[in-house]
């Protein structure tokens, strides 16, 4: 019988999704879950991968099993085989031929950040750290020109082997959360706080939303403009968009079939 689950982790600890040669990934430790749940092993297939130490809210994966134990049972006997930073969060029972990576329509990402003049230890973990004041209606600016359907190349790291870079992004969201103790700055930029970048495609490139997400930084702090965002998506050149922020800050937070 095939199953979906919903998987969420920290991924910190991880070299990333998908099992690697070089260190130990949220795929091997699950798939070593699931074969001590069910007696055999379990291979899984995921929507996609995540990168080293990014983290999942709701990664989705599919897996084949021969068990009786019931569907809505199957994430609490999982979750006693896994560590702390992985849980598998639901499952149901689907389609025999259902395909976690090929039948995704959409996924959100999130990229969190916080804005302060000092590092903020209980934030460390899963936000950047910023350190300039922003200019958040120059961001939500740019973010309205990044949505819509585009060749994103401009916003692809090197390396990939994709030739396809023509993607749809249906929102960039911005939400900007002030610190409770923090005053408004007298010029308006936004600073003392946690920004939250939220972005929804029918899929991504090679780092493109932690790009994205160093792209509207520097929008905000004034080291490009809207309109050099735009020219980057026509141009396709790389260098005209804004730096990969780190691994931490970014969230895979849902996909939709």
């Amino acid at each position: 019988m095939r199953y979906l689950a919903v998987i969420s982790y920290f991924g910190a600890n991880y070299v990333g999704w998908q099992r690697q040669l070089n260190g130990l990934s949220v795929q091997e430790v699950l798939e070593k879950a699931l074969e001590k749940t069910f007696g055999a092993p379990t291979s899984t297939t995921a929507s996609g991968r995540t990168d080293a130490g990014v983290h999942a809210l709701g990664q989705v994966v599919h897996f084949d099993a021969d068990t009786s134990i019931p569907t809505d049972k199957i994430p609490f006997a999982v979750n006693t085989h896994l560590p702390d930073d992985i849980s598998m969060l639901s499952c149901e029972v689907v389609p025999d031929d259902f395909n976690a990576r090929f039948w995704a329509k959409r996924k959100t990402y999130c990229y969190k950040i916080y804005v302060s003049k000092h590092r903020l230890p209980l934030l460390e973990l899963d936000h950047e750290h910023i350190t300039y004041p922003l200019d958040l209606d120059k961001i939500e600016q740019a973010a309205k020109i990044i949505e819509g359907t585009h060749d994103f190349k401009c916003f692809e790291a090197s390396g990939s082997v994709i030739k396809n870079t023509v993607r749809t992004v249906y929102s960039v969201d911005i939400a900007a959360k002030p610190f409770d103790n923090s005053a408004p700055r007298a010029d308006g930029k936004f600073f003392d706080g946690e920004l939250s970048i939220s972005v929804t495609g029918n899929g991504f490139l090679y780092n493109m939303v932690r790009i994205i997400a160093g792209t509207l930084v520097y929008v905000g702090i004034g080291k490009l403009t809207p309109q050099d965002v735009s020219a980057a998506l026509e141009s396709g050149d790389r260098t005209m968009a804004g730096k990969t922020l780190g691994a931490r800050g970014l969230t895979l937070i849902s996909v939709q079939y």
